[in-house]
């Protein structure tokens, strides 16, 4: 079934066309990778999806419904948490803190501790510093913890935005691994924004390269990783 349909999306910066008519489907359970080089979209894109850009034009639907003209909160009330590009964690709050801050929109304080307890368990580095402050972890704890909140909200989609920015390649594999576990066990949906092609390939089932806004060249991930044109561009070869 197809959770997130964008159809001919466009989507304005004053007079710069940030999008320029945007068509892709992320199916229920999958886990899609949007690739490309600086200012070619991708983070309009998702900011679209959450309700942070408002489109010119085109149609994003999320299970059937529209998103256009919904409010960020709305969007997350449907099912879409948003984990945005430099983590954007409340440094002045505790780890514990900052993940119930991702629980704000529910109100089933059984579910939420139960989920509470769930991300400390896919996180284990959060759950050792949970009375530490945000701004004391390390990169990597906080992109950590910015994912747990999302995860936080109960989503049916998940929107990454660069996770594996500024990571040693240890920590991105621990990283991805998680997400993949989050997408297995728990059943959520990925898309994923990364310029490492590499990773996100390597993670994802499909995926899709954006070039000034639009979509290039889409495909299964086994097949855009023997791509020569994607290989040259995206992958150092």
């Amino acid at each position: 079934m197809t959770l997130l349909k964008l159809s001919a999306l466009e989507a304005n910066y004053g007079a710069v066309r940030a999008l320029q008519g945007i068509s892709m489907n992320v199916e229920e359970g999958a886990v899609v990778a949007l690739l490309g080089a600086n200012g070619a979209g991708k983070s309009t894109t998702l900011k679209a999806i959450s309700g942070m850009v408002q489109p010119s034009a085109g149609g994003i639907e999320f299970a059937g419904e529209s998103l256009v003209g919904k409010t960020p909160n709305q969007i997350v009330s449907m099912g879409i948490a948003h984990v945005p590009e430099g983590r954007k964690i409340f440094k002045d709050l505790t780890v514990s803190e900052n993940l119930r801050m991702g629980a704000y929109s529910r109100s089933d304080k059984q579910g939420i501790a139960q989920d509470l307890d769930m991300v400390l368990e896919l996180f284990p580095r959060l759950s050792e510093r949970s009375r530490q402050l945000g701004g004391s972890l390390s990169g990597g704890e906080q992109q950590m913890l910015a994912i747990g909140r999302g995860i936080m909200a109960r989503p049916k989609l998940l929107l990454l935005d660069e996770p594996s920015l500024g990571l040693a390649p240890l920590i991105i594999a621990d990283i991805f691994a998680t997400l993949r576990k989050i997408n297995h066990d728990h059943g959520v949906t990925l898309l994923v924004v990364e310029q490492n092609a590499n990773v996100a390939l390597k993670n994802a089932g499909f995926g899709y390269v954006l070039q000034v806004g639009r979509v290039a060249v889409e495909g299964l991930s086994a097949e855009l990783r023997e791509n020569k044109e994607v290989i040259e561009s995206y992958m150092g070869g």
